[in-house]
């Protein structure tokens, strides 16, 4: 089979969406199967100098942007002319409202090719500058419900989307397909280094991430300092890439040698090791889709304390894998960090239920489901 992947980014960027590709993408190329994934020349910061390359068996193209107008979104047209020309089976792209889904679906109808489309769940736009909404606003009512015409089928991460995506969508276009995590991150890291690394002794909260404002890492922060001021035995670190927020961050942290931000984090063997030094990962945001590091937390044997936003409730129940605290309500949000690293019985409950779940979202088995849906695509065009 013959596979091309569209998105804004891919490696060496970091994000949820990226992740995502680049797991299904590896996993096609050991089964035999052709990858070409499509994106613009940049990491979100820079231009990128190789146009072309390939990364794990993955062919890269990246088209020069000729247009950015926010952080994650530009213009970059090139992929045109190769999907026009190239004799795809299946053509995926991932995220929604886009200039490159709508056209990537057209010249799909057009060649009687498959276009699938995982939203990732951007639907959301609470705190949006007025200059995003404006844009989402005309998307809304008229760009999504001819992106979706085109689509053959469209995967939503999860179920909450279902309500939201019937207004462009008829129900029987969508199919529920969760995200995953590596197996790597059941396995157990023997002499953990990552505590002696970073000087901590006693207890390790993590903040693994995008520091991005919807993830409000500002939030765990001041969370954080009042919890180190009032606690000797307690440590913190934010690991992820900046998007706007590490200065607020540091800011808010500044002088506080048991909080660090330490930037992102690369290697699975060393996030896991992050992972499973830690006592407690906690997600403070306000908009989510379903994020991949709830799964690597489960995975990890990790209690978890996050906000109950979008598709977080449908996977993580309050009391059972750790607790869900509403956006913004810092005390409640202290509270059940201090009870899930005091309280070692709950937390051991939370740990084990947590190990389970997580057996069954594994990326071997969600790369699978995605595959046998592209299966089912292409047998039913061949039909019409």
């Amino acid at each position: 089979m013959k596979i091309a992947m569209l998105n804004t980014f891919y490696l060496p960027t970091v994000g949820g969406v990226e992740k995502v590709m680049e797991e299904l993408a590896v996993r096609y190329i050991e089964k035999g199967h052709e990858v070409d994934v499509y994106c613009a020349d940049t990491d979100k910061y820079k231009r990128l100098e190789k146009k072309f390359e390939v990364i794990e068996g993955v062919n890269i193209y990246r088209s020069r942007y000729i247009l950015k107008l926010s952080l994650n979104t530009y213009i970059f047209p090139g992929f045109i002319l190769d999907l026009l020309f190239k004799d795809y089976d299946v053509v995926h792209t991932h995220r929604s409202a886009h200039d490159f889904v709508m056209m990537a679906g057209l010249i799909s109808f057009i060649r009687g090719k498959v276009h699938i489309n995982t939203t990732h769940c951007p639907w959301t736009d609470k705190f949006r500058p007025w200059t995003v909404r404006l844009p989402l606003f005309f998307t809304d009512r008229f760009f999504n419900y001819i992106s979706f015409f085109f689509v053959d089928k469209v995967v939503a991460i999860t179920p909450w989307e279902i309500p939201i995506l019937k207004r462009w969508v008829s129900k029987r276009k969508i199919k529920v397909i969760r995200n995953g995590t590596d197996k790597v991150l059941f396995e157990r890291i023997k002499n953990n280094q990552f505590k002696k690394k970073h000087g901590v002794k006693d207890k390790l909260v993590l903040f693994f991430g995008r520091l991005h404002p919807t993830k409000a890492p500002h939030v765990l922060a001041e969370v954080a300092k009042e919890i180190v001021n009032e606690r000797k035995d307690i440590d913190f670190v934010f690991v992820g890439p900046d998007e706007g927020e590490m200065d607020k961050v540091k800011g808010i942290v500044k002088g506080e040698k048991r909080i660090q931000v330490l930037g992102p984090l690369f290697g699975k063997k060393n996030i896991a090791e992050m992972y499973q030094a830690s006592d407690v990962y906690v997600l403070p945001s306000y908009r989510e889709g379903l994020p991949l590091t709830i799964f690597e937390a489960m995975a990890s044997g990790l209690p978890i304390v996050a906000t109950p936003c979008n598709g977080i409730p449908f996977e993580m129940d309050d009391n059972v894998n750790g607790f869900l605290v509403e956006f913004g309500n810092k005390k409640l949000l202290k509270e059940k960090i201090l009870k899930v690293l005091d309280d070692k019985k709950l937390a051991k409950k939370f740990s084990e239920n947590n190990l389970k779940k997580a057996e069954a979202y594994t990326w071997d088995a969600i790369a699978e489901e995605t595959l046998e849906l592209y299966d089912t695509c292409i047998k039913r065009k061949k039909l019409f």
